[in-house]
Order: C-alpha cells, then sequence, then structure tokens
C-alpha cells in the first residue's frame, strides 16, 4: 500500500525548526575571526580566497543541499584586497535574489554583508537575524 504525505505532513513542526544556514565568506573579511557556534542553527561554512568566487550556481547549490538560508560576508566596500571583489559578489546575490523570488524560494532567504574585519559580535548578529528571520519564512520549501 502507498501512502502520500502532504508538504505540511513532511516538513519539521515549527517547534523543532532548527534552521540551517550556509556562510559563504572572504578569508580576508573575517581574518581571524572564527564563526560562532550557536545552538539555535545548524551552521556550514564555505570559505573563499576572495567573495568575487561567489558564483550563481554554488549559492543555488546551497539550497537544493538543504541550507534555509544563505549569507554572504564580504568584506566592507573600498576595503576589498583584489580591488572589487565584494561588488562582484553583490552583483551575484542581487542576481540569485531575483531568481529566487521568482521560483517561489523567496529572495529573503538569502542576504549579503559587508563585514569588519575582526567583529565578531557583527557576524554574530548577522547570524542571529537571519535564524530569527527564518520563523516567518519556515524551512527551505525545496525540500
Amino acid at each position: 500500500m502507498v501512502t502520500t504525505r502532504t508538504a505540511e505532513e513532511t516538513r519539521p513542526a515549527r517547534e523543532t525548526f532548527r534552521p540551517k544556514l550556509t556562510v559563504f565568506h572572504c578569508v580576508n573579511a573575517l581574518a581571524g575571526t572564527e564563526l560562532p557556534e550557536n545552538g539555535d542553527y545548524a551552521l556550514k561554512t564555505v570559505k573563499m580566497p576572495c567573495s568575487s568566487m561567489t558564483r550563481e550556481v554554488f549559492l543555488l547549490r546551497a539550497f537544493e543541499a538543504g541550507a534555509d538560508a544563505v549569507v554572504v560576508l564580504v568584506c566592507p566596500e573600498g576595503a576589498c584586497r583584489h580591488v572589487s571583489g565584494n561588488l562582484r559578489a553583490a552583483k551575484r546575490v542581487a542576481r540569485v535574489k531575483k531568481l529566487l523570488d521568482e521560483i517561489g524560494l523567496g529572495g529573503g532567504r538569502l542576504n549579503i554583508f559587508n563585514v569588519p574585519g575582526e567583529d565578531s559580535t557583527a557576524v554574530d548578529e548577522i547570524l542571529k537575524q537571519t535564524a530569527a528571520g527564518l520563523d516567518a519564512l519556515g524551512p527551505n520549501p525545496a525540500l
């Protein structure tokens, strides 16, 4: 006998929902800073030599791999060691956000932030706000 389950039945209950965040970051943007661990969300990190290495396909694959939200952390504007890597990353994130809106996943699941090099409290606050924002969006609807 085959039983079918609705999408609501296969998603985790809101009370037990623990968001999965994927963070792409430039090693220079977080030089000497460790990403904070927090029990409120699961964290996967992708280190890149420069945020300009952020490609649309990698951002989309993070969602395909189960991320509920993706955060891209880049150097402050004007402080990129590779001149305009952070600006290139911002353009790519904007394109993917638009695509996510078009396909119904929600562009709000993807964000980019300029972070000062050694400010771990700012990074912690960004991740907490991202996880809190997922309370309204819920789990990744593509899964």
